[in-house]
């Protein structure tokens, strides 16, 4: 029990070390990538599996670190450094994506490829087979996520690129590895895969794989809209069996996300409840918005009205901020 204290006070260390590093240093960090602000693609509603849902502009530019056949990288700096995560490379991708619809560039055309293709070349299997894209680094979240690491959250937007990658360029084999990236979306977790059961009828995809399961906002969304697209492309029945899954529980849950004055990031399980930062109560009102749309369910347009009233309102945004700052010395 001590040891299992004393690694999780040095979890909570490396993190927050990381943390400080990445706000307060000037080089370029991990979050320099991520924390672009969510703007909704209206063009992506024009026709089925288009133009992808938010825009990813500045994402589509990111030049900060490349390896040498321009794939970006994210600095996580400290003892984990360079690396390639999937879940970047899929938005890298789907920015220039859209920005080759919008433009015609061929640049832009060169880089969704060379994402796309990248993905193809990392599906691997995880140790019960089933095909996904690994996270090679440790990464401490809860509990520290051993190198190996899968998301649902990558073989969503994975899927997502692939299917459009397809779409445009009539190659097979994007969508034999949507395919089978979409296949981790269909598998428990308990036998290798990202889905949990909700109930007899419904499924949450999971961002991060722990026990008990956390079930984030963010990362459950933009899986499903990886589904989303992989039925439009397919027409394949489980993929719209799967959606149908994951819009009752989200239409089942969506309440218990919302603390009374903000959104919560997680379902933490903890005393004092994980508050989503401002970035992510923005990307939550944005995301519950688009799944309105793309799934004809108003009730979440109007929770996205709610919570976007909270961060209109200066005493909830104060009150949120100093929850979250609570949470993170508390917890993680």
């Amino acid at each position: 029990m001590l040891q299992t204290a004393t690694d999780g006070v040095a979890a909570r260390a490396r993190y927050l070390g990381r943390v400080v590093s990445a706000y307060l240093g000037n080089a370029p960090s991990q979050l320099t990538f991520w924390h672009e602000p969510p703007e909704i693609n209206e063009h992506a509603f024009e026709e089925a599996c288009g133009e992808y849902y938010q825009c990813f502009f500045t994402k589509a530019d990111y030049d900060a670190h490349q390896d040498d056949a321009g794939i970006p990288l994210l600095d996580y700096r400290g003892h984990v450094g360079l690396q390639y995560n999937p879940i970047a490379i899929a938005q890298w991708g789907l920015g220039n994506f859209n920005l080759h619809r919008r433009t015609g560039e061929p640049e832009r055309a060169a880089r969704y490829l060379r994402a796309a293709d990248w993905l193809l070349r990392n599906l691997k299997p995880n140790d019960r087979g089933v095909l996904v894209w690994r996270h090679e680094f440790d990464w401490e979240y809860r509990d520290t996520l051993k190198a190996g690491w899968y998301s649902a959250l990558a073989q969503g937007q994975g899927v997502s690129l692939l299917c459009r990658a397809h779409r445009e360029t009539g190659r097979d084999a994007y969508l034999e590895a949507a395919r089978a990236a979409f296949h981790a979306l269909t598998v428990n977790v308990a036998d290798g895969g990202v889905r949990l059961p909700d109930g007899p009828d419904g499924a949450w995809l999971e961002e991060t794989i722990v026990d008990p399961p956390t079930h984030i906002l963010n990362g459950f969304l933009w899986a499903m809209w990886g589904v989303h697209d992989y039925a439009v492309t397919s027409g394949e029945r489980t993929a719209e069996e799967l959606l149908g899954a994951c819009a009752r529980t989200l239409r089942r849950h969506v309440a218990s996300f919302d603390c009374g004055f903000w959104s919560l990031y997680e379902q933490s399980g903890t005393r004092l409840q994980m508050l989503a930062s401002p970035f992510y109560h923005s990307l939550h009102i944005s995301q519950l918005s688009i799944t309105a749309r793309l799934l004809g369910l108003p009730e979440l347009e109007e929770w996205s009205r709610r919570w976007r009233a909270y961060a209109d309102d200066p005493q909830c945004r104060r009150r949120a901020l100093v929850q979250k700052a609570l949470f993170k010395l508390l917890y993680y």
